[in-house]
Parts: C-alpha cells; sequence; structure tokens
C-alpha cells in the first residue's frame, strides 16, 4: 500500500538516513573493489528564485493579480485593494521553452477564464496541494531526502507539508488513486536524476496567471547539476488534448548553503477557516467581499 506522509512525519521518518552534502563515509573499501562513480548529492534544502509562481510565462508588471479595467489600464479589484504595492505583481521573463505554453484554442479560452476571476479560482488560494511542476518554483524551499541504498526518497515542501514519495528502481505502475501531487518514480540518467510524474487529479494550476495542468498529464523533470550548489531544473510536460505539443519549464534550483538550512512549518489550512467558513460562524466577524457586480 502507498501511503501518504505529512512533510513533518515524512522528515521525522528519515531524519537518520541521509548524510549531508559533502560528508564523508565511514566506511572504506579494499584494494580488490573497483572504484565508484559518485552520483551527484541532491540532499539538502532548495528553493528557486524567480517569477515562475506569478507566471511561467513572460509578463510585465502589473498593480494586483485580481484587477479590474480603470479608465486608463487595469487596477487592481476591491478585493484586494488594500495590499496596495503588496499586492502587485513583479515583472518577469518566461521560463517555457517555446515561449508561450502551446494551448490548443479551446484550452487557451479556459485559462482566460481562469484568471480573469482568479481570487476565487487558483486552488493555492484555498491551500490546496500545489502539484508538480508547481511545487518546485513557489516561493517556499523544500527538502529532498535521498538514501539510494534503502531505497527511499522523500521530497518536502515547506508549502502545507506537501510531501512526494518518490519510487525507487522499478515503474511501480499504475497508482492506486490519482492524487493532488500524483505518483512519483526516480532514476539516473547519467549525471541527471530523472522523476516521471503521473497520476495528477487535474485540478492544480503551474502558476498564479491561470496556467493549470489538466488531467492526465505527464511530467518529466530533469534535475542536472551544474555545480555543488546549482541544479538546471526542467519539467516537460505533454498532454495532447490540452496542449499541440509538449513543453518544457526550465529553471535554476538553488541549495540553501545556510548552516541552519531547513524547512519549517507553513500549515496554510488554518489560515483559510475564516475565508472558506466564516459565514458559517453565529455571529460572522466580518462581510464576505464580493466580486464586482455580484449580488
Amino acid at each position: 500500500m502507498k501511503t501518504l506522509f505529512s512533510a513533518c512525519a515524512a522528515l521525522a521518518l528519515l531524519a537518520g538516513c541521509s548524510a549531508a552534502p559533502g560528508a564523508v563515509s565511514s566506511s572504506t573499501t579494499t584494494a580488490q573493489a573497483a572504484p565508484k562513480m559518485e552520483k551527484f548529492d541532491l540532499n539538502g534544502v532548495w528553493k528557486a528564485s524567480n517569477t515562475a509562481y506569478n507566471d511561467i510565462e513572460a509578463h510585465a508588471a502589473k498593480p494586483a493579480l485580481q484587477t479590474i479595467e480603470g479608465p486608463y489600464g487595469p487596477v487592481p479589484d476591491r478585493r484586494v485593494l488594500a495590499l496596495g504595492a503588496v499586492g502587485a505583481v513583479r515583472a518577469g521573463e518566461s521560463v517555457v521553452s517555446t515561449g508561450e505554453i502551446p494551448y490548443k484554442p479551446e484550452a487557451l479560452e479556459l485559462r482566460d477564464e481562469y484568471a480573469s476571476n482568479w481570487i476565487e479560482n487558483d486552488p493555492n488560494i484555498k491551500c490546496y496541494q500545489p502539484g508538480v511542476p508547481r511545487v518546485m518554483y513557489m516561493p517556499f524551499p523544500f527538502r529532498i531526502i535521498m538514501n539510494e541504498e534503502q531505497g527511499q526518497m522523500l521530497i518536502a515542501s515547506e508549502y502545507a507539508g506537501a510531501v512526494r514519495n518518490v519510487f525507487l528502481g522499478e515503474d511501480p505502475g499504475e497508482a492506486p488513486l490519482d492524487s493532488w501531487m500524483g505518483q512519483s518514480w526516480g532514476y539516473w540518467d547519467g549525471d541527471t536524476f530523472v522523476i516521471e510524474v503521473k497520476y495528477q487529479n487535474g485540478q492544480t494550476w503551474l502558476d498564479r496567471a491561470g496556467n493549470y495542468l489538466p488531467y492526465g498529464a505527464e511530467v518529466v523533470e530533469r534535475f542536472t547539476p551544474i555545480d555543488a550548489n546549482h541544479v538546471r531544473y526542467e519539467a516537460t510536460i505533454t498532454e495532447p488534448e490540452t496542449y499541440t505539443e509538449p513543453f518544457t519549464i526550465s529553471l535554476i534550483l538553488y541549495r540553501q548553503i545556510e548552516e541552519d538550512a531547513q524547512i519549517l512549518d507553513f500549515n496554510c489550512v488554518a489560515f483559510v477557516e475564516e475565508l472558506l467558513h466564516g459565514h458559517l460562524r453565529k455571529e460572522p466577524l466580518q462581510e464576505p467581499i464580493k466580486a464586482p457586480g455580484a449580488h
């Protein structure tokens, strides 16, 4: 049975399974033993440093993620108006191999529909699991714990305790059920570590711009070392009903080299209780803010 763990439980389970990057094994090799090639050590805390979490396509700065049309261009929707500059969106370059995501026309219309009401549609607003590859470039660190001798690998994100249990060795076959984070199977291809991700539930997005990952999409991730603390991360997405061709998201992951680098607790479930259930209080604390034109 394939068990899902929280990030904290997963880290506790494997706390002693992997050495820190650069650690030296106490075991020695005999003179007769053949030299063993060392694979790149992925263990540690990693984080992306770009604006892909807002929009994986090229985008200009804008006043908010949720806007309405003003007399001279978009202005913040009243539901985010009080955030001011804190709610603004930084400009960013595309991390997509094709520049823009190769949506089919009807899929592009759905993306635009999602984006037009981002504040109600983005699953991360409700603290749902982010899926793959979105979890890899959100503004939250994640820890990789890998012990190939024991056939164990976990990727634990700070965001919402999201955990990926990566199967090593033989292909695990079909997952017993679809899930937010899908099923991951990892293996080495030369110096590059590859993870094939399938069986996601089709309810996750790729960013905050409405770009989405449809049901049945297959994601192939590649972690290629650049130097001791930088990895080229690539995620190739294939789903012919939504995209005219496969495309690849490519960016750099940075190992956190601070002595106390770790993932902390960000259990956002509690943070959205007021949003989701506040109106059910016997005496509501505040009136909900509705979309412009809503009754």
